[in-house]
């Protein structure tokens, strides 16, 4: 079990030392055949499990995600923090270990959750409109919103302000 984007390698273990490692997640000895090795600690293999949906994760793969001091398996991290991994604004992938903004079921670096006029970087507080799969800040929000009319935005998805959180 390997954490993506870590590089630590787990340590040598031997027969004879094996039943001395305690696992992570019950802290218990690991006398087992097979053990796991993931953020840097070992695990029973029915001790690692993800956080969301309690699967087994040795029984699933060979990786697992970490992020807000979860283990996720694949497919919740996809769901928790983006569907394909990539930032929605320059599109590359988002490391598991990173922060990130999300609006609309869109995820964003944090330096990427910019307002499309000014460029500002929006902050936990601000509040910003989303619209056609853009950002804008409060003060840069089209003027058709401002005016209460949608002429050329009325065939396209017009959402309420929202604010970061």
């Amino acid at each position: 079990m390997v954490n993506p984007g870590s590089s630590s390698q787990p340590p040598p273990v031997t027969a004879g030392s094996l039943s001395w490692k305690r696992c992570a997640g019950c802290g218990g000895k690991i006398a087992d055949r097979f053990l796991l090795y993931a953020m840097d600690s070992y695990w029973h293999s029915r001790c690692l499990k993800c956080s969301c949906c309690q699967a087994q994760l040795g029984d699933i793969g060979t990786s697992c995600y970490t992020k807000s001091g979860m283990i996720l398996c694949r497919n919740d991290y996809i769901r928790l923090f983006g569907n394909s991994g990539a930032c929605s604004a320059c599109g590359q992938s988002i490391p598991a270990s990173e922060l990130v903004m999300r609006a609309q079921g869109n995820v964003y670096h944090l330096k990427c959750f910019t307002c499309s006029t000014c460029r500002n970087r929006l902050v936990p507080g601000d509040r910003f409109h989303y619209i056609n799969g853009s950002l804008f800040c409060e003060h840069d929000r089209p003027t058709a919103l401002i005016n209460g009319h949608l002429n050329s935005l009325q065939s396209n998805p017009l959402l309420p302000d929202q604010k970061v959180c």
